[in-house]
């Protein structure tokens, strides 16, 4: 059986549909019940709020959104993760999300429902972290 690589895959077709794997994005991605669809990266820039599939050297494929656009990378952070990613350059994003079924319901990235949950996801990224955060120091005293 011959392997396509995600960047293969995304060059001869131009979208691919994939069952994500983790809980980083989660609610909005659940393992084993939720897809999502990307397009391939052109040579634009991405946007604050996009979700965005990246090469993780050597060979790891994340999905995260975008919660800040800087110069020459990107700050990116998963829905449920507390660690921001910086350096995330133009060259390591293979795709983009255009759209997600969540639930068995499909959905696009420009319903206004996504867009006001993208902007809270980021808008709150920082209180969420702080949340997160306290939440695990928390199970980590009362295990003791």
């Amino acid at each position: 059986m011959i392997k396509t690589t995600y960047e293969e895959f995304l060059e001869k077709n131009g979208t691919m549909t994939y069952s994500n794997v983790g809980v980083s994005m989660m609610p909005l991605l659940k393992q084993g019940r939720d897809l999502f669809t990307v397009r391939k990266k052109g040579k634009e820039r991405c946007k604050k709020y996009d979700v965005v599939l990246y090469r993780r050297p050597p060979s790891s494929y994340v999905l995260h959104r975008i919660i800040r656009v800087r110069d020459n990378d990107y700050v990116i952070l998963g829905d449920n993760c507390v660690n921001r990613e910086y350096g995330i350059k133009d060259s390591d994003i293979i795709g983009v999300m255009t759209e997600f079924v969540h639930n068995g319901r499909k959905h696009t990235v420009n319903e206004m429902g996504y867009r006001i949950y993208s902007h809270i996801m980021v808008g709150f990224a920082p209180v969420r972290v702080m949340f997160m955060r306290t939440k695990a120091k928390l199970k980590r005293l009362v295990r003791r």
